[in-house]
């Protein structure tokens, strides 16, 4: 079972919380991995390490033809590949917390910025 298909419409709940490097919750704003690492607590009680390269461990590989919604979508921003995440949405769109002055929003995969780094996919399951 994909993760948070349920959850999807609370991280959509979140848009416009701001941006907060080291952040993880609605009231201090989030980071990319606050986000994520909030939102799957939350929808579906799964722990998830507050750091997007660490993030990147857990769970399986899923090929770009093969994404789902709820698969995380990791980027190569920084210094290093798996720099930037977000959760997948379908339609070649993700949900993320972007860079200092930005909010929590939705992007394009597609538009070049993010096509150029884009570095993986993982999907996790709840196994119950």
């Amino acid at each position: 079972m994909t993760l948070i298909m349920g959850g999807l419409p609370y991280a959509e709940s979140l848009i416009g919380i701001p941006y907060q490097y080291g952040g993880s919750s609605p009231s201090e704003g989030f980071d990319c991995s606050g986000f994520v690492q909030f939102v799957f607590n939350r929808s579906a009680g799964i722990s998830l390490p507050h750091n997007s390269n660490q993030i990147s461990r857990h769970g399986r590989s899923v090929k770009s033809s093969q994404l789902r919604k709820g698969d995380l979508v990791f980027y190569y921003t920084g210094r290093q590949p798996n720099s930037h995440l977000g959760i997948y949405l379908g339609n070649n769109r993700f949900i993320h917390a972007p860079s200092s002055g930005g909010k929590v929003r939705i992007e394009d995969m597609n538009i070049s910025y993010w096509k150029k780094r884009y570095n993986g996919a993982r999907r996790i399951t709840l196994t119950r």
